[in-house]
């Protein structure tokens, strides 16, 4: 191998085009960026540098010398660059072939490169065209007809849609064969009407080998062998990603490596070796298997092995914030997925509960398939239902908000987006008094600070669309369903922005005496756009549930978040269970108190990745990775007291469960939770002694005091025509009761 890529690098500098005859070499920094965004585009379609290959193209990247480094990376990304286009200084293209084997697959999309000396430094878009392409994707088209070829340069993130005017740079072609067998093609490029090179040497006639596909048909079974869906990730001896990412059409999803499929499906494969992965969601252990597809009928059988199940428990898995539109989804011309599509995607993660929200993009779209009841794809103990978020229109510049169970999802006034109010204590009195369960989403944005202190009593920006105006609204309470006083908010939303910023200001407003409840999600596919069901809340449950029970056990407080890695089941405090009674223990005076809990948490022996490493700012935000020990395979397990540890112990993290034990002297009011930081967090109990409320800390409610007025200084110029009053009256509502609470309390 080492022979044969210096092998390469030699002929690269015998080879350089006239271009560089003259010494006019490329500026290296330019290329330097232009060939990463080329290695990050092949990664993101799913057709990697081979590692040799890669490791080369690094070398070449590290050159300081222009004609050694163009060497270098001529010897790396030779063996898939599939043409050689040439744009003369008169802007005129001629094309020569490669030196990649032209090799497709029936059925399926093939990715080469394409290198552009572009001595014009033109900035206009590389077209490709064939007689031979014309669409047949899709196409019905007579097998006999000589259309058997679809192409398309690629214009996606990373790279841009236009050349960048380098003297050097690459460019990514993509080809698609409904054939097998050897098929011509006569292939020409141009950078616009009348670039094309006379002598027809803008063309290239190419003679493909198509490889067969062969059908490999699917068995996924469960641990009990009934038939399901799973995750499964197929790909070649080069790290290729079966079927092609980027050219993917729902339910598979070209931002994914893995597709989902039920038991009795099938995927269509060339001959060869492959590596599968199969999973079933973050309860489930990763299977990975090495497997051959042969000429005929081919079966693989997969079971899902767990090493956990709470739901057996009843504790049912739910992801509060997924979209069906939007952000890595397809916005035109299908305005987003449908239903069926999502509710792959939630069977495939055994993900019990999905709350498919409708936003700003597609919303007049996707708003036909609200119904205020499970969608008709639910498959019980799987239940899709589409609700509203309200990002991208209404309030959603002071906080986005999750509205949940709704039963009317078009705020009065309009059919549309368009007329939503801007304060969004006015959208959650519209949703409370149809009983719907809301919180604020991806709390932490706005809310930054550059420490893991927890709690902090630093003033944040209050600048972005998190949990900033829940600063003001957990202070109010507004009519519900029958009239009654409700509170204004049920939960913070976790697990999808950095830790820090979210559980702070839920700590804080936790010492200030309100009893917010927290809600694990993900923002599917915008924040994480990896699988739906990152984040999760775990609700207890009956044997028999509905969604809105689910949602009533959020706003309970009876469940815990999670990243679906560790578990924190059955938190008691001298027998009193979370989320029921109101999570209340009150005592006459101070004394000891026992909490219990059941924890379970999955580390491999081996760290996975360099996840511990990143930055508490960088995905994945919550990962038990992060807490583990370093050179073990343990986690600590913390007993909170007002947002502070009092007790701690090491989990061995090897799956199995273990009851702990933490008896702690309880002196005052204070409300209690359990975490592994940062991977699952408990809801509190809350302890009353003597019957006095709780007032943490006067440094707490002096935070809260500060930061209405630091969210006011942001959110102010949002606010239009009558809401303006009605801001300034809610925000000094909140002032006060800050003030009031301020005054109750006693410890600095």
């Amino acid at each position: 191998m080492k022979n044969s890529l210096w092998a390469r690098f030699a002929v690269g500098l015998l080879c350089l085009p006239s271009a560089f005859a003259d010494g006019s070499l490329p500026e290296l920094q330019p290329l330097r960026a232009q060939i990463r965004r080329v290695v990050e585009a092949l990664d993101s379609v799913g057709a990697p540098l081979a590692e040799a290959q890669r490791a080369t193209a690094e070398g070449a990247l590290a050159e300081n010398n222009a004609e050694l480094a163009v060497a270098k990376l001529h010897a790396a990304l030779a063996p898939r660059t599939l043409f050689r286009v040439n744009i003369n200084p008169e802007m005129r293209v001629k094309v020569a072939a490669g030196d990649a084997k032209p090799e497709l697959v029936e059925g399926g999309w093939t990715t080469f490169l394409v290198r552009v000396d572009n001595e014009a430094g033109t900035t206009a878009e590389l077209r490709a065209t064939s007689p031979q392409a014309q669409r047949v994707a899709n196409s019905s088209a007579d097998k006999t007809a000589d259309l058997w070829l679809d192409l398309e340069v690629f214009k996606g993130q990373p790279l841009r849609k236009e050349l960048g005017g380098l003297s050097l740079e690459y460019r990514l072609i993509q080809l698609y064969a409904r054939d097998a067998g050897k098929r011509e093609a006569k292939i020409s490029f141009n950078v616009g009407q009348g670039t094309q090179d006379l002598g027809f040497r803008s063309e290239a006639d190419v003679l493909f080998t198509c490889a067969p596909a062969h059908e490999v048909k699917l068995r996924v079974l469960d641990e009990q062998g009934q038939p399901v869906t799973g995750q499964l990730l197929v790909t070649d001896v080069q790290g290729h990603v079966f079927p092609a990412m980027s050219k993917r059409l729902a339910p598979d999803f070209f931002f994914h490596p893995q597709v989902y499929r039920a038991d009795g499906e099938s995927l269509r494969l060339p001959a060869g070796k492959y590596s599968v992965q199969f999973a079933r969601g973050p309860e489930s252990l990763v299977e990975k298997r090495e497997v051959e597809v042969k000429p005929g009928a081919n079966e693989w059988r997969f079971q899902v092995r767990r090493w956990i199940d709470p739901a057996k428990l009843g504790w049912i898995s739910g992801d509060h914030h997924i979209h069906a539109a939007g952000c890595a989804h397809y916005t035109k011309p299908t305005e987003g997925v449908h239903a069926p599509d999502m509710m792959r995607h939630v069977l495939g993660e055994d993900l019990k509960v999905g709350a498919n929200l409708t936003w700003g993009p597609c919303f007049d779209y996707q708003k036909q398939f609200f119904t205020g009841v499970d969608d008709q794809v639910s498959r019980w103990p799987w239940i899709l239902r589409y609700d509203v978020e309200v990002s991208g229109f209404g309030s959603h510049q002071s906080g986005h908000l999750c509205l949940l169970r709704l039963r009317e999802q078009m705020f009065p006034g309009g059919d549309s987006m368009h007329h939503w109010p801007k304060l969004g204590l006015n959208t959650l009195r519209w949703a409370k008094k149809q009983g719907a369960l809301v919180g604020p989403a991806h709390s932490g944005w706005g809310l930054e600070l550059n420490s893991t202190e927890l709690p902090n009593f630093t003033v944040p920006p209050f600048n972005g669309i998190g949990a900033n105006e829940y600063i003001v609204d957990v202070t109010h309470e507004v009519p519900g369903p029958d009239g009654k006083l409700v509170p204004a908010v049920d939960f913070v939303s976790t697990v999808d922005t950095p830790f820090p910023w979210e559980l702070n200001i839920w700590y804080q407003t936790l010492n200030a005496g309100f009893r917010t409840r927290i809600s694990g999600e993900t923002d599917f596919p915008c924040i994480y756009s990896e699988r739906v069901g990152l984040g999760r809340s775990y609700v207890k449950l009956p044997a028999q549930w509905t969604y809105e029970d689910w949602c009533e056990g959020i706003r309970a407080g009876r469940n815990y978040v999670s990243d679906g890695l560790s578990h924190l089941l059955d938190f008691t405090a001298n027998g009193l269970r979370m989320g029921e009674n109101g999570s209340e223990l009150k005592l006459n005076q101070a004394g000891p108190v026992t909490f219990k809990v059941r924890v379970a948490a999955r580390l491999d022996e081996q760290p996975e990745g360099n996840i511990k490493q990143r930055k508490f700012t960088e995905h994945p935000y919550w990962h038990l990775e992060r807490a583990r020990l370093d050179g073990t395979r343990t986690v600590p397990v913390e007993l909170l007291q007002n947002g502070l540890v009092v007790a701690k112990t090491d989990l061995v993290a090897d799956g199995t469960f273990q009851d702990l034990t933490f008896n702690h002297q309880v002196t005052r009011s204070g409300w209690y939770a359990v975490r592994i930081l940062p991977s699952s967090h408990t809801n509190p109990i809350f302890i009353e002694v003597g019957g006095k409320p709780i007032r943490a800390f006067r440094r707490s409610l002096e935070w809260c005091l500060k930061s209405v007025d630091q969210c006011w200084s942001q959110k102010e110029r949002f606010m239009k025509g009558d809401e303006i009053a009605q801001a300034k009256e809610a925000y000094e509502h909140a002032r006060q009761v800050y003030r009031q609470r301020l005054a109750e309390c006693e410890v600095d």
